[in-house]
């Protein structure tokens, strides 16, 4: 995978790296069109698709992924696993061994003493496979045929009839191994009825992405990811997916699991099918084929995408978890920064533009794809999207690339990308090898959550122009005091204490008797608690004219947090004798006063409640 995608590719970081993969090998020349079936010479060997089609229905595809080729032997696994349906495994095994045979396609491979063909994937299985489907006839045969692919492919497909007449009039040797597995006993009657069944399964017609849900439909359990509909009962699934292992490449199937590692089929049409179990099929389509009967271009596809996304399927497993602990956007969950009535109001409004993820687990392509797709998904409407990577155990190659993939994207479409608590030389140790430097403007790195949470607020008020930069207030002008006179004015000058701290100084320590409460005139300061474990968590950083300590105006009793100068402060502080007289002389003042506190307690619940609901409780 190239280290940076172009900037003219509009896709996501996904489709990105797929346009590239096809520009790469498009040009790539060699192999022939098969020619012992004429019809198969009408194609363009210029003809070129690749798809990835995921279990929960979303389809990456690029090139000529609507082009109709057909299927021929993609064909094979799935009539074998109708066999199985129609006739039972024990059935099925008298009639077709599973042993690999490290012949071609078209060998005539039979069991010593049985006449059992060696496996459902070689010519002389296949046409067993196709004998033993049910039906009261031959067009009732061929239609469970046709239906069951379709339901594969999830939409109606068709019989090529000039192709299934081609392959009928050259399909001499298909013809004598159809007679010789008669005299065997392997097919009870007259095999012609069978072979005829076999060439026009061959010749249904379908398109790259046909085979990528194909294969998808194969990884999640028998049951197209888009339709929803049963393809094959879930039993069968592993007896297909373990021919296709041992033998659906034919005698390159021992290389092909060493390099690609995914149960696969190929087809003289030019189609290959890869499926990685649980998470998504491949299909690529090009014509040309090597000396074995694969498709040139599909074999080398295969290989690039199993090495640059890690999909070989014996990679050592790791525990394996949902990638998204948490996705919320910052209109319902807020940094611990207490801002003013007005700011929440344009985070309540513009919040959503901000989305963030917090993630865990490995990292590799299929569990970041759905979050990249997501991004995607979003649009223009997203203008910051943050990754939380604090419970993120493994990022491999492949994720780290397609990370660097998304900046890029992000970056084209001026929007930023945040990295939370990243350990750098640890887990994305690849990353900056991949990043284009002029996509570094729009990608930024925060040491915590919290910190990237501020960041996004920031430039969301910037944006919106409401970033209120406070550095002093006064009594008039403090949340506290909101709708007091002048007269009630002179009366907290008078009777409250001026504060300073320097930055780092500790303001109020937890365990200390509640006795006053702190108005910020100037500065910030944050309430933090000690961890069981050591070190400190931040509960809340307050600005200049909001307070802290304000139950020691109501109950009293001791400090439950510390809370300490980041800046410059300056408090005034009123104790709780002179709240007292201040309640006795100036009663509207202290209900005020109390009225503003309670107001804003409001606000801090309300705010708590909604983050709560957003993070699923």
């Amino acid at each position: 995978m190239p280290s940076a995608p172009s900037t003219e590719l509009a896709g996501s970081p996904v489709e990105a790296y797929l346009q590239q993969l096809h520009a790469e090998f498009k040009s790539l020349d060699g192999g022939q069109l098969a020619s012992y079936i004429p019809e198969l010479l009408k194609a363009d060997p210029g003809w070129f698709g690749i798809a990835i089609a995921t279990v929960d229905g979303h389809v990456y595809e690029v090139g000529d992924v609507a082009q109709a080729f057909t299927i021929q032997s993609v064909s094979k696994p799935l009539v074998y696993g109708m066999a199985l349906e129609d006739r039972g495994l024990a059935r099925v095994l008298e009639a077709i061994a599973v042993e690999p045979s490290g012949d071609a396609f078209n060998s005539i491979s039979l069991e010593p003493g049985s006449g059992r063909p060696l496996n459902p994937m070689i010519n002389a299985g296949a046409i067993a496979a196709s004998s033993l489907i049910a039906g009261a006839d031959a067009s009732a045969r061929l239609a469970r045929v046709v239906d069951a692919l379709s339901a594969y492919a999830g939409r109606p497909l068709a019989i090529d009839e000039a192709v299934a007449e081609s392959e009928r009039s050259t399909g001499h040797r298909n013809r004598a191994i159809g007679h010789m597995l008669r005299n065997y006993g392997i097919i009870d009657a007259d095999p012609e009825p069978s072979l005829d069944l076999y060439f026009k399964q061959c010749s249904v017609l379908v398109t790259c992405r046909d085979l990528a849900l194909v294969a998808a439909t194969l990884a999640n359990g028998g049951v197209n990811p888009l339709t929803q509909q049963r393809a094959v009962r879930s039993e069968f699934v592993s007896p297909i997916l373990s021919v296709m292992t041992t033998c659906g490449m034919y005698d390159f199937a021992g290389t092909w699991a060493y390099r690609v590692g995914m149960p696969a089929k190929s087809g003289v049409g030019g189609g290959i099918i890869a499926v990685l179990p649980g998470q998504l099929g491949i299909g690529v389509f090009s014509p040309p084929l090597d000396a074995r009967g694969n498709s040139v271009r599909g074999v080398r596809v295969c290989e690039r995408l199993s090495e640059d996304l890690g999909l070989h399927f014996l990679q050592p497993p790791r525990p394996s978890v949902s990638t998204v602990r948490a996705r919320y956007t910052l209109a319902a969950v807020r940094s611990k920064r207490r801002r003013a009535p007005e700011e929440n109001a344009v985070l309540e409004r513009h919040g959503h533009a901000v989305a963030v993820y917090e993630l865990q687990g490995d990292l590799r392509f299929p569990t970041i794809e759905q979050v990249l797709r997501d991004v995607v998904a979003a649009g223009d409407e997203r203008r910051f999207t943050l990754l939380d990577f604090e419970r993120v155990s493994h990022v491999d190659h492949a994720a780290a690339r397609l990370l660097a993939s998304l900046a890029h994207y992000c970056a084209t479409r001026d929007q930023h990308l945040v990295l939370t608590r990243v350990r750098r030389g640890k887990l994305l140790c690849g990353l900056e090898a991949e990043l284009d430097p002029r996509d570094a403007h729009w990608i930024s790195f925060q040491p915590q959550l919290e910190l990237g949470l501020e960041w996004c607020e920031r430039r969301v008020l910037e944006r919106h122009g409401s970033l209120r930069v406070i550095g002093t207030v006064d009594l008039a002008g403090h949340r506290l005091c909101v709708g007091a006179n002048d007269d009630e004015l002179a009366w907290l000058a008078a009777n409250t204490e001026r504060r300073d701290d320097e930055p780092g100084a500790l303001i109020v320590r937890r365990g200390d008797a509640s006795d006053a409460v702190f108005l910020l005139m100037r500065g910030d300061a944050s309430v933090v608690v000690e961890l069981p474990n050591g070190g400190h968590k931040r509960l809340a950083t307050l600005s200049a004219g909001m307070s802290f300590g304000e139950s020691a105006l109501l109950a009293g009793g001791v400090r439950s947090a510390d809370v300490r100068a980041d800046t410059m402060v300056e408090c005034r502080v009123l104790r709780r004798d002179r709240f007292e007289a201040l309640q006795a002389e100036h009663p509207a003042l202290a209900i005020r006063l109390l009225r503003n506190l309670l107001q804003s307690s409001a606000e801090t619940t309300v705010r708590l409640t909604a983050e709560v609901s957003a993070l699923g409780g």
